[in-house]
């Protein structure tokens, strides 16, 4: 049976807030843990992973998956890197690739490269939509999955959207170059953008109508991984909301809103999703089989 695991990012539980002492690494995975979370994100470059190896008891601890998102600036940088995830047994590593060359031509040899060096020590992995990386622009980023028939994506849409200031409703144009993006990607990260912040609350009046079309664009792109996938498979969703600055913040510099209560809500959001296609599909292999 497919299998949902929803992971939340240990730098989203970071704080960064006047006055707010940082969480502890023992609280973090605290509240991961009896939150109901099945794993927890680490965010590294190759430079700091002496710095991450010491947390590597707490995933045991806590009985925790690992997901290592990597930061690789130099085309080298994302072995050791690798490596490092080998040995905390993590499910994926999804690669924001600080090595941004301008051509489609450049960029290639250096993605078949880190592939290759994933698939040689039989890691999965992804390279995230995400401004500022190899996958900076939507329309970079569709010429490049049109040139790599085995690159998976990590789906990160709220980059794009301000990227190329999706206006809303989204017009049919945008819809299908989304929807492209979903069919290559294997993993999707919890957080809402509109066209000019890449960070929204979503409790807020003003920012449901962003609400329902990420929420829309996740249950598309769940329905086409299921459709896609093994029976035994599992699918991991990252709840992922920055601190500041990508979390808006008022004049004394305290956030507008609670981002660990939003990453629970975006989490229950994703499993009510998953069991309404387990609804869907069970409906419609019933209707196949009376066919």
């Amino acid at each position: 049976m497919q299998k949902l695991e929803v992971y939340q990012s240990l730098w989203g539980m970071e704080l960064r807030q006047p006055g707010l002492k940082e969480r502890s690494d023992r609280d973090c995975f605290t509240m991961i843990r009896e939150a109901g979370f099945d794993g927890a994100c680490i965010d590294l470059s190759a430079d700091e992973i002496p710095e991450f190896l010491k947390k590597q008891t707490l995933f045991d601890e806590f009985e925790l998956g690992c997901m290592v998102n990597a930061f690789p600036y130099r085309v080298k940088d994302l072995k050791p890197v690798l490596e490092m995830a080998k040995e905390f047994n993590a499910c994926m590593v999804n690669v924001i690739g600080g090595v941004m060359p301008i051509t489609l031509a450049g960029a290639i040899p250096v993605i078949y490269r880190w592939m290759e060096e994933a698939d040689n020590l039989g890691m999965p992995l992804l390279l995230e939509t995400h401004r500022d990386g190899i996958l900076n622009d939507l329309y970079y980023t569709l010429q490049v999955v049109d040139s790599i028939p085995e690159l998976r994506l990590c789906a990160d849409l709220s980059h794009f959207v301000v990227d190329r200031e999706f206006w809303s409703p989204v017009p049919d144009r945008d819809q299908a170059y989304v929807q492209r993006i979903l069919e290559r990607s294997d993993c999707f990260q919890g957080r809402i953008a509109n066209r000019e912040q890449v960070q929204i609350q979503i409790d807020f009046p003003q920012h449901q109508e962003w609400v329902n079309i990420f929420r829309d664009w996740w249950k598309s792109g769940i329905r086409q991984w299921r459709r896609r996938n093994a029976a035994d498979a599992t699918l991991v969703f990252l709840c992922e909301l920055g601190p500041p600055p990508y979390a808006i913040t008022d004049a004394q510099g305290m956030e507008l809103s609670d981002r660990w209560q939003e990453a629970l809500t975006i989490k229950g959001w994703v499993e009510a999703i998953w069991a309404e296609l387990d609804d869907e599909f069970s409906r419609q292999n019933l209707a196949d089989g009376s066919s």
